[in-house]
């Protein structure tokens, strides 16, 4: 059966279509895996607008921590819906088909978003960093210009980057093949169909990786470490307490999103197969955009209390 329905989904594609086998292909009870992802689509769809709302309605959270966390829910919102739409209509229609412009504009709007969460969270570990070591100066350090522009440094380093690899990667000679092992369209699995050598492509794949994974969770993993050391020097426990608090869940984000990314991006491709890379890519396109408002919501009694009194309006 799930042969001929894979004959099925080849003969419809055109001369420049591709054929997305991820996700459901290779699985014994796929509706009940379908129902499972969508559901926790619905979970990052209703969490990720509910906390832009409270951050919107709510002055008290108008502050740049919270601004930082909107645009999070934002970049959120936005790559799961570029992904997770497409995977339920391929699977309700039986037509895992994209063209080659609509595979274009995904791994552009997808390579943008993500590049752009992977360099505001080390943003959001300076303001913690800034509010905990430097709260004197935390004001002047991180008033509303300079959030502005590091957040749209983000933004417009993550359009630049995307625009120079997704151009590049779109004019590469493609196979007769057009199956690409993956439920949407990343450069990894694009990479595997082209008939040329990218060992210097690569390199320069792999630089990026450096540039946007490496260097920010390197800033994040010294802005923390500087935040305990503060905290530890106090000799409070009570600050300790707080700093706990305040960074126990940025530190759950960053480990599952950049460890994740990291073994997609960096670690060489022999050690992972076309179905890990599935997986993987599930945590950090679908399970991280789901977990996102609920550790901030739970973890944070702002955001708690904002709710609260949201729901007695």
């Amino acid at each position: 059966m799930r042969k001929e329905r894979l004959w099925r989904w080849t003969n419809q594609t055109t001369g420049t279509d591709f054929v997305l086998l991820g996700l459901f292909h290779q699985i014994q009870a796929p509706g009940l895996l379908f129902s499972l992802v969508f559901s926790m689509f619905l979970v990052a769809l209703t969490g990720n607008v509910m906390m832009l709302i409270l951050i919107w309605l709510d002055s008290r959270l108008h502050t740049p921590m919270y601004f930082l966390l909107s645009q999070l829910s934002i970049m959120d919102l936005l790559y799961s819906s570029t992904i997770v739409p497409k995977v339920a209509t391929d699977f309700l229609s039986g037509k895992n088909t994209i063209s080659f412009v609509n595979c274009g504009i995904q791994l552009f709007l997808f390579t943008t978003l993500v590049g752009a969460e992977f360099l505001l969270l080390a943003v959001m570990a300076y303001d913690r960093y800034v509010a905990i070591c430097h709260p004197l100066r935390y004001s002047v350090l991180m008033r509303p210009i300079v959030c502005a522009f590091m957040v749209a440094g983000s933004w417009l380093g993550a359009l630049l980057n995307a625009l120079v690899h997704v151009i590049y990667t779109l004019h590469l000679p493609y196979c007769a093949s057009r199956e690409i092992h993956h439920f949407f369209c990343e450069i990894p699995a694009l990479l595997k169909l082209v008939c040329a050598d990218t060992s210097l492509y690569a390199n320069g794949l792999y630089f990026s990786s450096i540039v946007f994974l490496l260097i920010p969770i390197t800033a994040i993993m010294a802005s923390y470490g500087q935040i305990i050391s503060t905290v530890l020097k106090s000799g409070s426990n009570l600050g300790m307490r707080k700093a706990v608090a305040t960074c126990s869940s940025h530190m759950i984000v960053v480990s599952l999103f950049y460890g994740t990314a990291i073994i997609m991006y960096i670690v060489p491709e022999a050690y992972h197969t076309a179905l890990q890379d599935e997986v993987i890519a599930v945590i950090y396109t679908i399970i991280t955009p789901t977990l996102n408002p609920l550790i901030y919501s739970l973890r944070n009694k702002d955001v708690a209390a904002a709710l609260r009194r949201v729901l007695r309006r």
